[in-house]
C-alpha cells in the first residue's frame, strides 16, 4: 500500500514537473520573443526564397547525379520520390518526366548546363546562409564564403543518399518508425553542422544544438504530414496542369518545409539565449510565470466577453423594428 502511494506520489510529481516546463518554455514572454525573431528575419519572404532557390539547385542536381552516379549506383530521384510518397497517376508520370535523366543527359553535361548547376547550387547556399547570419545577427559574408557553400552541398547530397538510405532499408519496419527516429537523429546532426559551416564557423556548436534538435523534430513530424497530404497535392495538380503541376505541387512543398526550418531557426536561437539566461542565474521566478499567464488568460476573457457583448448589440439592433 505505501509503495503504491509512493508511485501515485512520483507520477504526480512528475506531471508537475512536466507542466512547470510547458509554462515555463511556453509563456508569453517568450513566445512573442519567437515571433519577433521570425518577424526580424522576414520568415515568410525568406521561406520563399529558400525554397525557389532548393527548386533550381536540387532538381538539376538530382539530375546531375543521376547521370554521373548512374553505372556506380542506382540513383533514381523520380522513382525515390514516387516511392516515398505512393504517388500514381498523373501525379507519377509528371514526376517521371520532370526526373527523366535520359532527357537531360545531354543538356546536364553541358558547359553552360555545369555553370547554370554552379550557379544555382551557390545561391541555395547563400541563401541558407542568410537564414543563419540573419537570425544570430552576424554580418554577412555573401560570396566570400562560397568554399564552405560547396562543402555544404556535397554534404547535402550525402544527406540525401543516407536519409533515402535510411527510408528503403527500415521504412517498412513497425510503421516507418526506426526509419523516423534514425533520420531524425541523422537530420539533427546535419542541421547542426549547417549552421556551424554556412556561417564560416563564427557560432559555436553549442549554440546551435537547440535549432538542431528542434528542426529535426519538427521536419520529422512535417514528414508525416506530407505522406498524407503531398499525394494528394501532386496528383491534383498534375490533372490540372500536367508536368507544370508538379513543378507547383513541389513548390508548395518545399515552400512548407523552409518555413519549418525558419521557425526552428527563431525557436532555437531564442531557446539558446533562454540556456544562457539560465545558467547565469537570471531565469524568470515561477512567479513572474504566473503572473505572465494569468495576465494572457484574463485579457483573453475581457477580449471575448467584449466580442460577445458587440455580437449581442448588433443582435438587439437588428431585431428591433
Amino acid at each position: 500500500m505505501r509503495a503504491r502511494q509512493e508511485g501515485e506520489t512520483t507520477a504526480g510529481i512528475d506531471r508537475e514537473r512536466v507542466l512547470r516546463t510547458l509554462t515555463f518554455w511556453l509563456r508569453p514572454a517568450f513566445a512573442l520573443r519567437v515571433l519577433n525573431r521570425f518577424q526580424r528575419v522576414a520568415g515568410f519572404d525568406r521561406s520563399m526564397a529558400l525554397a525557389s532557390s532548393a527548386f533550381t539547385a536540387l532538381v538539376p542536381l538530382a539530375l546531375l547525379a543521376g547521370v554521373v552516379l548512374g553505372n556506380l549506383v542506382h540513383v533514381d530521384a523520380a522513382q525515390r520520390i514516387i516511392q516515398r510518397y505512393d504517388l500514381s497517376g498523373a501525379g507519377a508520370e509528371a514526376v517521371t518526366y520532370l526526373f527523366s535523366p535520359q532527357q537531360s543527359e545531354d543538356a546536364s553535361t553541358g558547359v553552360f548546363s555545369a555553370l547554370f548547376l554552379t550557379v544555382s547550387v551557390l545561391s541555395f547556399a547563400r541563401a541558407a546562409q542568410r537564414l543563419f547570419e540573419q537570425t544570430w545577427e552576424l554580418k554577412p559574408l555573401s560570396v566570400r564564403n562560397s568554399r564552405n557553400g560547396l562543402w555544404w552541398i556535397l554534404t547535402l547530397g550525402a544527406y540525401g543518399l543516407l536519409t533515402g538510405w535510411i527510408s528503403a532499408v527500415l521504412g517498412g519496419a513497425a510503421a516507418g518508425l526506426p526509419a523516423t527516429v534514425c533520420e531524425a537523429a541523422v537530420t539533427a546532426v546535419f542541421l547542426t553542422w549547417s549552421g556551424w559551416i554556412l556561417a564560416a564557423k563564427r557560432i559555436a556548436w553549442r549554440e546551435l544544438v537547440p535549432f538542431g534538435v528542434i528542426a529535426a523534430a519538427l521536419m520529422a513530424v512535417y514528414s508525416w504530414g506530407a505522406d498524407f497530404y503531398l499525394p494528394r497535392l501532386f496528383n491534383s495538380y498534375a490533372d490540372r496542369y500536367g508536368v507544370v503541376g508538379s513543378v507547383f505541387a513541389m513548390l508548395s512543398a518545399l515552400f512548407a518545409a523552409m518555413v519549418v526550418l525558419v521557425a526552428s531557426a527563431a525557436v532555437g536561437r531564442e531557446v539558446g539565449d533562454e540556456l544562457v539566461r539560465i545558467r547565469d542565474g537570471l531565469q524568470p521566478s515561477e512567479h513572474e510565470v504566473r503572473q505572465q499567464w494569468e495576465s494572457l488568460v484574463e485579457d483573453t476573457r475581457s477580449r471575448w466577453h467584449k466580442v460577445r457583448d458587440d455580437v449581442s448589440h448588433r443582435r438587439r439592433k437588428r431585431t428591433e423594428p
